[in-house]
């Protein structure tokens, strides 16, 4: 059989980041492709390519053996390739209908939007895969199962011939997952070519012919799902050892200083229970919506918890607003630090001191002299990297952005630092600086949570690893188990080999 699309050799760069090198993908019609990578392996970016959002540097995309070149997502769409997301990009004021048929609505003679045909046309497309929506009902009013029948409908109106389903059941209820596998069926019997990338090993056994495994960006391996165990996939995935160099540590751990238990969102994370000690760096690993950021922004007031105790040094604190939670000691360096982390229009040494305006003002009136100092102070010690202070934040690389949030917070004289994805997207060298100092944090005697989905950096940064998955901690992992092999496993859902 001939795969219906074909990738060869292609690759994508970013500043300071080889996103793919020289991947290859075969997708076959009537045939579920399991993509298969931990976070970060190069999935999202290999699904934008394929829907026209990126162009790669190299390498050839050929439909049934005719080399293509998708220059915008609509030279994919026209070429039969579409996109359901996790989160499905559709618009809740228009009823299923419009949605189904919105850029490409069927017309009279006369020019004008034919509503019967669309109506007509949008209840043949839900029938075909077992939909049976009203197509005059308003997409807002639908739950998450119907609007990603909505969109699929949307992506056979368009003649797609591959179908990516991204993370298709993160936000679906168990009935609705095996009514989605239905669906799968379905699209398969009409000879669709489907990529399905998802975290769940459950999933992908249960759905998936064959597999393609992604690691860092480059293409391990693929074959048939009928020729691979649970072990040797996750193999392929991890398989490497933490060869960056990471800081030595002192490991000088020291009292209890944060202790959380019991704590619990209604939507987002149950039970949550650990203790942080003076000196430690504890890591926080998880796929893709484990839950992990979420608790985080709970801990740091952004969010509010149902439940739960939280306590600093055996006091017990209510943290209700990002204020109550500085005034605690504990302080968050967020994951986007482009939107939640810094203004990128303001200079250096502002972002600085934001938080400290306490500090570096007298009598209602901000000390510019003592702003420069607080912010000279804390960034220097991040080695930053800038012409002056006074520069304005968005021109720095995204390394010493995020060096400049660091310090911000850092500032504020903190007993807890939590680092949510503290070197994503920034070079091996701002990488090996971030770490040097979170290893000085350690040694100072700061209480350092990191939440990383680098595994490498996991292992070589923490003293001791909690795995989340779908919002609860699944294991800890301190010693010998802190392994590659053991994370995967635990934030997978499978069990240890014996």
């Amino acid at each position: 059989m001939k795969p219906v699309l074909s990738l060869r050799g292609i690759s994508k760069s970013f500043p300071g980041v080889k996103a793919l090198q020289g991947v290859q993908l075969d997708l076959y019609p009537g045939q579920v492709t399991a993509l298969i990578g931990e976070n970060g392996a190069g999935k999202s970016t290999i699904v934008k390519v394929l829907t026209g959002i990126y162009q790669p540097e190299e390498g050839s995309i050929e439909i049934d053996g005719t080399p293509i070149r998708f220059a915008s997502a609509q030279d994919a769409s026209r070429a039969g390739v579409t996109a359901i997301h996790q989160e499905t990009v559709l618009f809740d004021e228009l009823s299923v209908a419009e949605n189904i048929w919105l850029g490409h609505a069927p017309r009279t003679r006369f020019g004008l939007i034919d509503r019967r045909a669309m109506r007509t046309g949008a209840t043949r497309l839900l029938a075909s895969i077992g939909a049976t929506l009203n197509p005059d009902l308003r997409l807002g009013d639908l739950g998450i199962a119907s609007k990603h029948l909505v969109a699929i409908a949307r992506a056979l109106s368009t003649e797609a011939r591959v179908v990516i389903l991204d993370e298709p059941t993160a936000a679906l209820s168990h009935k609705e997952i095996h009514e989605l596998y239905d669906l799968v069926e379905t699209l398969k019997r009409q000879g669709k070519a489907i990529l399905f990338i998802s975290h769940k090993f459950d999933e992908v056994f249960r759905i998936a012919e064959r597999y393609t495994v992604f690691r860092d960006g480059q293409f391990v391996g693929e074959g048939a799902m009928s020729a691979v165990t649970e072990g040797e996939l996750v193999q392929m995935m991890v398989g490497r050892s933490v060869d960056q160099i990471f800081p030595p540590r002192s490991h000088n751990i020291g009292p209890p200083v944060l202790t959380v238990a019991g704590y619990c969102h209604p939507t987002e994370f149950a039970d949550i229970g650990f203790t942080l000690h003076r000196g430690e760096i504890l890591g926080f690993y998880g796929l893709v919506g484990a839950g992990r950021s979420e608790v985080m922004q709970a801990l740091c007031g952004i969010t509010t918890p149902s439940k739960g105790a939280v306590r600093i040094d055996g006091e017990v604190r209510v943290i209700r607003s990002t204020h109550e939670a500085i005034a605690a000691g504990i302080v968050y360096v967020p994951e986007d630090r482009g939107r939640q982390g810094a203004i990128r229009g303001l200079p250096i040494f502002q972002n600085v001191t934001l938080p400290s305006l306490a500090r570096t003002s007298r009598n209602g009136f901000l000390r510019l002299a003592e702003e420069f100092r607080l912010a000279r102070d804390y960034t220097r010690r991040l080695d930053l990297r800038a012409s002056s202070l006074d520069q304005e934040l968005g021109l720095l690389s995204g390394g010493n952005q995020q060096k400049v949030v660091i310090a911000k917070w850092l500032a504020t004289k903190p007993r807890v630092i939590i680092l949510d994805e503290p070197t994503k997207g920034i070079d091996i060298g701002s990488k090996a600086a971030v770490h040097e100092f979170m290893a000085e944090l350690a040694a100072e005697g700061l209480a350092v949570i990191m939440v990383s989905s680098e595994i490498p950096e996991v292992l070589g940064m923490s003293d001791r690893v909690i795995v989340m998955r779908e919002g609860r901690i699944i294991d800890e992992v301190a010693g010998d188990r802190m392994t590659p092999e053991t994370l995967v496993r635990a934030a997978a859902g499978i069990a240890e080999a014996a």
